[in-house]
């Protein structure tokens, strides 16, 4: 697996900056924007589901704190409120864990020009492939509805034009998954879910800049 993960990165870094690099006119997609994304994500947010094991005792799924990797190509338009991104999700310290892709349509909303590029944000449609959560699951992937609303903050806005450190933004996001979540009467690895898992998660994201410069 961790082959698998090398091999990803490599091919994100060789390309998206090459692409970046193209002086082509924005015709439909503009010039792909490449960003490493350190992220901290709280899952179980809202409505942590009451479970039973063998012995029947109920007890709360315990929410939990996961540190994650994010690989995002993001493809702007000439429509300035619509983008699409492109993200790999890896979680590098945990060894038991598959990466994830993550297709999204983004919807933006506050462009930075209306608070002189301090903040923006975007509403995000998102098609999540990730390890089967559900019993009934027939494969190990399945697709997922992922909802999102995301909200950056320059943090840097006010160095100089073309320092690095200006393109590098602190970003929440809040995470709806509407299917594809275990449901009330589900047993999975000896627990038997009474309620529905919750949906709900919320990211704390950095988002560094690669390309373009």
């Amino acid at each position: 697996m961790r082959t698998g993960h090398l091999a990803c990165l490599a091919l994100v870094l060789s390309v998206a900056p090459a692409w970046a690099q193209e002086q082509t006119a924005c015709r439909v997609l503009c010039a792909p924007e490449f960003h490493v994304e350190p992220t901290i994500t709280f899952t179980g947010l809202f409505g942590a589901p009451r479970v039973t094991a063998d012995d029947r005792i109920e007890t709360r799924e315990p929410r939990e704190t996961e540190l994650e990797v994010i690989l995002s190509l993001g493809l702007p338009t000439r429509v300035r409120w619509l983008e699409f991104t492109v993200e790999a999700i890896f979680l590098p310290f945990d060894r038991d864990s598959t990466p994830e892709l993550e297709f999204e349509t983004n919807f933006g909303w506050l462009p930075g020009e209306r608070t002189r590029g301090w903040v923006s944000s975007h509403f995000d449609v998102v098609d999540k492939f990730s390890s089967a959560e559900r019993p009934t699951d027939r494969r190990a992937y399945t697709h997922k509805l992922n909802l999102e609303l995301d909200t950056s903050v320059s943090i840097f806005n006010w160095l100089p034009e073309g320092r690095w450190l200006r393109g590098v933004e602190l970003e929440g996001s809040l995470d709806y998954v509407a299917t594809g979540l275990p449901k009330a009467g589900d047993i999975i690895d000896g627990r038997r879910f009474v309620d529905k898992a919750s949906p709900w998660s919320f990211s704390l994201v950095f988002v560094l800049p690669v390309a373009p410069m």
